[in-house]
Parts: structure tokens; sequence; C-alpha cells
């Protein structure tokens, strides 16, 4: 019963505070100066929280949710895994005029050798029904007088703990883009002095897009494996908008002949 008298009290108070905006409001345009800027101090407090509170609630609400973990799985699979950026807000959601080196999160950075960066970055909420992760990232890239951009993605060590030449690891992406353009994705394996590098190009008109790299064909030292991480490298970005929805990894150990 006290619960039902709290709700209905509360409901009144916020038809009141509610009645007083709207009088408020309509009154803007006629109130002397000085009270309008006491007004409008007291009404900007308010809205950052509220915005604060649609800000959580749109987060909290909005599908898929955030943190998901849903991950495609190849059969055979022993790791899986999406990086925060795609799987969780960051604390710095996008930058303008992006310079080199430019860090999103603690996974993902963003190298280019332009003179003159007219480059947006931001991270976006995936909305659609299809979309397994929360979040994506979306690139604006304007004038470009460079000649390479690309995006870092450090993988974490459980991918490489136990990574040897049976491994295939594959890199599957979600990715949308104003007009064609070429996509490469190089995993990049260091091991003690040395790195092994393989190239392989996204396959964009196919109806998955999915790179996989087999370690069998290196010269990888499996006892010495430190660190692995993906470049993904796009060919001619100049005027074009560029979103990846989606990327993720896996890796699964290859069939014994």
């Amino acid at each position: 019963m006290a619960n039902q008298i709290e709700v209905l009290v509360d409901r009144l108070l916020q038809k009141r505070v509610l009645r007083r905006w709207t009088r408020a409001a309509d009154r803007a345009g006629d109130l002397p100066l000085h009270q309008l800027r006491g007004q409008r101090a007291r009404a900007r407090a308010l809205r950052r929280q509220i915005d604060r509170l649609i800000h959580v609630a749109d987060a909290r609400l909005t599908l898929p949710m955030i943190g998901s973990s849903v991950v495609r799985r190849p059969m055979g699979s022993d790791w899986a895994y999406r990086p925060q950026l795609w799987a969780g807000p960051l604390d710095a959601p996008g930058a303008a005029a992006v310079e080199t080196k430019t860090a999103f999160g603690d996974e993902v950075t963003v190298f280019h050798d332009c003179a003159v960066s007219e480059l947006t970055v931001r991270q976006v909420r995936n909305t659609r029904e299809t979309d397994l992760a929360p979040f994506g990232l979306r690139m604006d890239v304007f004038r470009f007088d460079g000649s390479f951009l690309s995006l870092v993605v450090g993988l974490p060590q459980a991918g490489v703990n136990g990574l040897g030449r049976r491994h295939v690891v594959r890199m599957d992406a979600i990715v949308e883009m104003e007009k064609p353009l070429e996509i490469f994705a190089r995993l990049n394996v260091r091991h003690g002095p040395n790195t092994e590098q393989i190239v392989r190009e996204l396959p964009l008109k196919a109806q998955e897009v999915f790179v996989e790299f087999d370690l069998a064909y290196t010269k990888l030292n499996e006892k010495r494996v430190e660190a692995m991480w993906v470049d993904l490298i796009f060919e001619g970005p100049e005027m074009n908008q560029v979103i990846l929805r989606d990327v993720t990894f896996s890796r699964r150990p290859r069939a014994e002949l």
C-alpha cells in the first residue's frame, strides 16, 4: 500500500512540474531579461539530468544489448572475440580532424600520413534487428592527401595463448560504404624479435564478409608468440563514408590430414 501511495504522489508531483515548465515556456517571450536568465539557468540544470537519464535509458533499452558477447563462431573454434569498440560504449565516442595514432578505446588506433586531417571517426549505436554488435564505427573521409589510412585492432592475450601453426585465424565483418573501395586485412603475430604477416582482401561483394589467415604457411615460433593484431587498410578512402557495423575474430585448429 505504501508503494502505491509513493507512486501516486510521484505522478502528481511530475504533473505539477510539467505544468510549471509548460507555463514558463509559454511566458518566455514576455519575461523581463533578468528573470529569463534565471529561468534559463534552472532549465539547463534540469535538462542535463534529463539528458543523462535518456542517454542511459536508450543505451539499456535499445537492442542489441550493450556488452553483447554473441559472436558467430565457426565450427571447432577454440576462441572468439568482439573488440570492445563494437561491444560497449567508449568514454570518448568520436573525434574530428583525427590525427594519426589517435586511439579509440584500448584496442583500436587510427593511423594515416595526411598533412591535413579531414577525417572524422565516431562510434555509433547499432539498432537493426540483424545486428549482433551493439555498436559500430563510422569514418567520414573528406579530402585525403595521404598515402594510407588504417585501423589497428589489438587482440587480447586470450587469443594469443596456445596459438600455433595449426591454427586458422578468421575475421568477420559487416561493412557499409557510400561508394566502393578496397579494404585489406593484415594479420600480425609477433614472436620474439620477428613478426609474421598475412594479408587478405575483404570480399566486400560477398554475402558473408570474412577472411581467414592460415598460420601453417608462416615461420611462426610457437614457443615465443607474444602478441597478435590486425591492420585494416583502406585504399582510396577520399570523399567516402565507411561504417564497420561489426568486427569479430575467432580461431580454430586446422583439421589434421
